[in-house]
């Protein structure tokens, strides 16, 4: 319960002729708790209502990310005040189940090192509303957090897998890995032989490994949660036209924690040699962090070798 809450339980036992000093001792609060008041409290109004303006737009935001759209909107706001009204208001999101932590936790195989390094794919299932199966093709840039293709349709033979992954390779180029469990459309011979002819190498995570592919997998949360489920698709192009728009906010509008609070596109600008971008991160350390601390960040990416490090290929 909060403190305001109690001051209005107060309240209404004063009004029900309790005496002040016999509510705050049932409510559980000082009285000198009471009788607090605010200091500013029309800038906190002003500021609350486009933090609730920002929850209402973004259903599964929390206040961190929900602090840096504030800032990046040349807010002059500290991340502490924003969790205060954002708890005032109610507004968190439901807690998750913990996960269990190993203790000494295996380093990913095969880490992307720069943008068109590592690529990884992976299919999702939905349905429109008439319970028609919606099968889902999602292609993510490991290094930028890039969103680089969604593809929806009823099915996706190897032909449309194919289809998806050269207008990818189209618009950035081929990666150097292409990540992927072992379902039979990523294993099969002619995927193999297409990729080979493009010089994009294949990596195979273990079977029962999703731990390999943690960036895949975390995608396809947030397109889950933030996308999925938070829609009810009435046809197949429709689909196609709400998974576009999410993969596009994704992208260019959405701030990234991992990334500074930039977003995929402004990171890629960075790592480009863009480095006026890093003026629109809150945090421009974790950006120079998710960047290897500054280093390589040009074009050439510092002339990094992964020969040494090709994994199960």
């Amino acid at each position: 319960m909060t403190a305001q809450q109690r001051r209005e339980g107060v309240r209404r036992l004063k009004g029900s002729g309790i005496p002040i000093e016999r509510g705050c001792a049932l409510a559980g609060m000082e009285r000198s708790s009471f009788y607090y008041h605010k200091r500013r409290p029309r800038k906190d109004a002003e500021l609350l209502e486009k933090v609730k303006a920002i929850a209402r737009k973004h259903k599964r935001y929390g206040y961190r990310r929900a602090w840096a759209l504030l800032k990046r909107s040349g807010e002059r706001v500290n991340v502490k005040r924003v969790y205060r009204l954002w708890r005032e208001a109610g507004l968190g999101l439901p807690r998750r189940r913990p996960r269990k932590r190993v203790k000494n936790p295996v380093k990913m195989p095969l880490e992307a090192l720069y943008p068109n390094h590592v690529w990884t794919y992976d299919f999702m299932q939905d349905a429109t509303e008439d319970g028609r199966k919606l099968k889902i093709l999602t292609v993510v840039d490991e290094h930028t957090r890039e969103s680089v293709a969604i593809g929806v349709e009823r099915r996706m033979p190897l032909t449309v897998v194919l289809e998806v992954l050269e207008k990818a390779f189209a618009e950035r180029g081929a990666p150097a890995y292409l990540r992927s469990d072992n379902g039979p459309e990523f294993i099969a011979q002619a995927v193999k032989e297409w990729l080979e002819k493009r010089g994009t190498k294949t990596y195979y995570i273990d079977p029962a490994s999703p731990w390999q592919n943690p960036y895949g997998e975390s995608f396809n949360d947030k397109v889950r949660t933030e996308c999925l489920n938070l829609e009810t698709f009435y046809s197949l192009r429709e689909a196609k036209i709400l998974t576009a728009a999410w993969r596009r906010e994704y992208n260019v509008e959405r701030p990234h924690s991992s990334l500074g609070y930039l977003t995929p596109a402004e990171f890629r600008a960075y790592r480009d040699g863009d480095e006026k971008v890093l003026s629109f991160s809150p945090a421009p350390g974790l950006a120079l962090l998710a960047a290897g601390h500054g280093q390589a960040k040009r074009k050439n990416y510092g002339g990094v070798s992964v020969a040494a490090n090709q994994g199960n290929v």
